[in-house]
């Protein structure tokens, strides 16, 4: 990829700029200074995007982890990407994360939680549930060199196979997953607990929220233990109990006025007794099941993970609360650099564009850790931002070029980029 750096960067760049479709780069360099790249024509992008290479997509992966090896812990997480195109493989109908009804291709992508940069990316097909993805983009990340990499993942891959496999693996997996609670260790673990979980020396804050943790060390399974996180939202639990109850009476009173409503007819029975009386004018009984309410708020506002490395609570939750990195990450790539689509028409260049992205998101995840350090946000966006670095201007007299007088605007960004400010 080195002979066509110039415009795998500048196409970055411009995607960063301006989050427009590849094809008005070309209109874009017209009023813009970039790097020496040529003709960026909607053609010229194309061809670009049909030149690189497998080999050297992993190759730069390869260094760009390498360069990232500072111990951090990586959250890991799965997203949709639409296409009309019917010539890409991997594009097929699946589980849409956005409910489109287009087909999709599903990226699986590493985010470091405390740089916030993103660290790799692969794809799948889009038939492809995320607990699939888990084991082949562990094994190819395996060659980054991520000393001490800690993966934290959501609970779509918590499925016990996964966990197995995690704690079996020979290069042994450092991981930090909710289990859901539906599962019988969840519910085992919240029971073990729950009556003596509320007091204060079990609270702990995260953010602005007050709850409940502790932590106990758990078997899994036959061959292993693991650090089970079991934490407690009381104002969380409250709430959707008020909720539910509210629901409850709701369903109760349009019952009392139509037992036999066909729209309702699932949650009656899920939630009420109802039956034929000649006692009651409208025909019928109506009754709340308080058992089927008792047992569905049993585990409410309860939250179990489970690591077979991190042994407090704590910094459990901090680093599980953390991994909206990536959910960020990847509203960026899809909202901000044009990705939202995939305008292509074959694997090869939709997997070259999603790495002309990752390489934009690198740069976007960049400009936003500068701009949060140095408090830019209360005085602008990342869109005014680049509208104030637009108003920047050149005039060249021979062979002389000469710089516009910078404003405070200016001044000040080029300040928290530390940049020199050209004279």
């Amino acid at each position: 990829m080195t002979e066509n750096w110039e415009q795998v960067l500048t196409l970055a760049f411009y995607m960063v700029a301006t989050g427009e479709p590849a094809m008005y780069c070309e209109d874009w360099l017209l009023t813009s200074e970039s790097l020496p790249c040529g003709n960026m024509s909607s053609q010229n992008i194309s061809e670009l995007l049909s030149t690189i290479t497998n080999q050297q997509r992993l190759s730069f992966y390869s260094k760009w982890g390498e360069l990232r090896s500072e111990s951090e812990y990586v959250a890991l997480d799965v997203t949709s990407i639409s296409s009309y195109s019917e010539l890409i493989g991997d594009v097929e109908w699946g589980y849409n994360r956005d409910k489109e009804k287009l087909p999709q291709v599903n990226v699986c992508m590493l985010f470091g939680e405390k740089s916030q940069l993103p660290i790799f990316q692969t794809t799948y097909s889009g038939s492809i549930n995320d607990v699939s993805t888990l084991k082949s983009t562990l094994q190819l990340a395996s060659g980054l060199k991520l000393d001490h990499m800690s993966i934290v993942m959501d609970k779509g891959f918590s499925r016990k196979d996964n966990i197995d496999g995690m704690l079996d693996d020979e290069n042994g997996i450092r991981f930090l997953i909710p289990t859901p609670l539906t599962m019988n260790f969840t519910k085992k673990s919240i029971l073990g607990v729950k009556s003596t979980m509320d007091t204060v020396d079990n609270t702990i804050l995260t953010g602005n929220d007050v709850v409940r943790g502790l932590t106990k060390k758990m078997a899994w399974n036959d061959k292993h233990d693991v650090f089970t996180h079991i934490i407690f939202n009381a104002e969380l639990a409250y709430r959707l109990k008020n909720k539910l109850y509210g629901d409850v009476i709701k369903l109760k009173q349009e019952a009392l006025k139509n037992p036999t409503n066909p729209e309702l007819v699932i949650a009656f029975n899920k939630y009420l007794s109802i039956k034929k009386s000649k006692k009651e004018a409208s025909g019928y009984t109506v009754n709340i099941l308080h058992e089927v309410i008792e047992e569905e708020l049993r585990y409410k506002g309860s939250l179990v993970l489970i690591s077979n490395h991190i042994n407090n609570v704590q910094e459990a939750l901090d680093y599980y609360r953390a991994k909206d990195v990536v959910e960020k990450g990847f509203m960026k790539l899809k909202n901000c650099l044009d990705l939202g689509r995939l305008r292509v028409h074959s694997d090869h260049r939709m997997q070259n564009k999603l790495f002309v992205g990752f390489i934009a998101l690198i740069i976007m995840a960049h400009i936003h850790n500068v701009m949060s350090s140095h408090d830019m946000y209360r005085k602008t966006s990342l869109k005014k931002m680049f509208k104030t670095l637009e108003r920047l201007r050149v005039q060249y007299i021979y062979d002389d070029r000469i710089l516009f007088p910078l404003s405070k605007e200016h001044k000040f960004i080029f300040n928290a980029f530390a940049l020199s400010i050209p004279l």
